[in-house]
């Protein structure tokens, strides 16, 4: 008769064993010095109730890492040593009041993934139907923050979230610059037989060239996030959906072809959102952006006029967009970055002169640029 028995677990040598119990020992250590972190961390939770101060400071945040980053002696990598601050802070954030962040959903959406990067995995997320939701319920005040796609790198801006911001009192405190992965998702570990392929309309048409080589009969889909896509992926054997790893195993999907997307370096800037009163404009780091919407007057050479202000004072532009103003007349509003904070001098000075020239002008918000 066959012996049935499972194999012994293999001893460990008496080198490796040592180690373990250090490895014990230091984690115990870890665990102990993480609580009294988080118990000063509700201290100055109570504090900041006390006086009235905003809980969530991304620019202390950003100097807590820094700090610990240049002190780094290794062999940690730099990037680990970020990432590990960054989710201590938001779990000892989630203890003194847990922030809630709107962001588009389901769950598994690269809107989740930009906002985890930003406030860290213990932030409350509030998953919402569209970029129009997560804009009204930050503005509601149902969410603390927002985070919404603002720009690919390929398919240029997101038209919907600029036109949201022309009227909602949100400014932009943040920004995070995502590497987006595109993959194709399916319930079969198989690309035989697609008949639609679903996706955010984005997605879609980063994916085209893939689309057209490798699935020109599928139908592609557009759905409301790429999430959303994959969830739906996941009720229909002859469907599949273009999302990230993190939706395939939401929605228990496999991945039946990686970055599909046509440009191996595709990039989308999401904007991360507040009410004034929530977070005011964060102080000037060297590496600031400032956005702004303004119109002109109808008027030969008018947007000509707009840049002089600029050119005289030193100031660079990084965008500039433009959008029907839906009043009948020809009329767009402009989308404009440029580098640096209104704290500067000269940037101060171009903003002016520049409000002078416009028919319209609002600041959308002052935010540092990552690194």
């Amino acid at each position: 008769m066959a012996d049935n028995a499972s194999s012994p677990t293999p001893q460990a040598s008496p080198a490796l064993a040592d180690l373990r119990v250090q490895i014990d020992s230091l984690d115990h250590q870890l665990l102990q010095l993480l609580n009294q972190r988080a118990r000063v961390a509700e201290q100055v939770g109570e504090l900041k109730k006390r006086e009235g101060t905003p809980y969530f400071r991304p620019d202390r945040v950003a100097q807590v890492i820094e700090k610990i980053t240049n002190a780094n002696p290794g062999p940690l990598k730099g990037a680990h040593v970020s990432a590990i601050w960054r989710e201590i802070m938001s779990a000892c954030l989630a203890l003194e009041s847990p922030q809630r962040v709107a962001v588009l959903g389901p769950e598994g959406t690269f809107c989740e993934q930009a906002a985890i990067e930003y406030f860290g995995g213990a932030a409350d997320l509030m998953y919402c139907n569209s970029f129009d939701e997560v804009f009204h319920a930050t503005a509601a005040g149902s969410a603390q923050y927002g985070v919404v796609g603002v720009e690919n790198s390929n398919e240029g801006v997101v038209t919907r979230s600029l036109d949201m911001f022309l009227h909602t009192p949100c400014h932009v405190v943040g920004e995070v610059s995502l590497l987006v992965r595109h993959n194709l998702l399916r319930s079969t570990n198989s690309a035989e037989n697609i008949e639609a392929v679903l996706a955010h309309p984005q997605a879609l048409a980063q994916c085209q060239g893939w689309l057209s080589k490798h699935l020109p009969h599928a139908e592609r889909r557009p759905v409301s996030s790429n999430a959303e896509g994959a969830r739906l992926a996941a009720t229909n054997p002859a469907w599949a959906g273009i999302s990230s790893e993190r939706a395939a195993q939401q929605f228990g999907l496999h991945v039946v072809a990686h970055a599909i997307q046509d440009d191996a370096y595709n990039r989308t800037r999401f904007a991360v959102i507040c009410l004034p009163h929530t977070l005011a404009t964060p102080a000037p780091t060297g590496r600031d952006c400032t956005s702004l919407i303004i119109s002109v007057p109808n008027r030969p050479g008018a947007v000509h006029d707009l840049l002089v202000p600029l050119k005289k004072h030193g100031v660079s532009m990084t965008r500039f967009e433009s959008r029907p103003a839906r009043t009948g007349q020809w009329e767009y509003y402009f989308y404009i970055d440029i580098e640096g904070h209104p704290a500067q001098p000269n940037v101060a000075a171009a903003l002016v002169e520049l409000q002078q020239l416009c028919a319209f002008y609002k600041v959308l918000g002052t935010y540092p640029v990552p690194a």
